[in-house]
């Protein structure tokens, strides 16, 4: 398994969060597999909560953190604002997103399949980049306490010191 960590800085609309990085984990399921991907997630307290794919347009949330399993297909996934990076995932990847963090779906192939999970207890609201409403998802990300762990590994997760 190849894992990446990307510290996203914040931005005037989409708040990204400033002390949890986004990790991208290659190949740690078999494709097409999804109740391993749900298992794998589920055994680390991230508990699946939809299978389907990503919205096309930056959202984030500010009440849960967020790992998206790619169980078929491939996506390109930008993150935080327009201006973001995009990170091409695929079958048997797995994205983790920490509360606030941007993302939306720049191109897809048509088979593609995700599933989303978020850490138990946690219940995902959606919201849309807004400098009016910045600060205000700021504080309720700053509020929600850390993922419990990594829901890959289950080690803990990454904070900056």
């Amino acid at each position: 398994m190849q894992s990446e960590t990307l510290w996203l800085p914040s931005q005037e609309a989409v708040p990204n969060n400033p002390r949890l990085p986004v990790q991208v984990h290659r190949k740690v399921f078999p494709e097409g597999k999804v109740e391993r991907a749900e298992a794998l997630l589920a055994g680390h307290g991230w508990l699946p909560a939809w299978r389907d794919g990503i919205h096309p347009y930056v959202h984030f949330h500010t009440t849960a953190h967020e790992a998206l399993a790619i169980v078929k297909g491939s996506v390109v996934v930008r993150l935080g604002d327009e201006s973001g990076p995009e990170v091409p995932v695929s079958a048997g990847d797995v994205l983790v997103l920490p509360a606030g963090t941007g993302h939306q779906r720049v191109e897809e192939s048509e088979d593609l399949l995700v599933v989303g999970a978020y850490p138990e207890g946690q219940e995902p609201d959606q919201r849309l980049a807004s400098t009016a409403q910045a600060a205000e998802a700021r504080a309720r990300i700053a509020r929600l306490p850390d993922p419990p762990c990594c829901p890959v590994t289950g080690e803990a997760y990454p904070r900056r010191p």
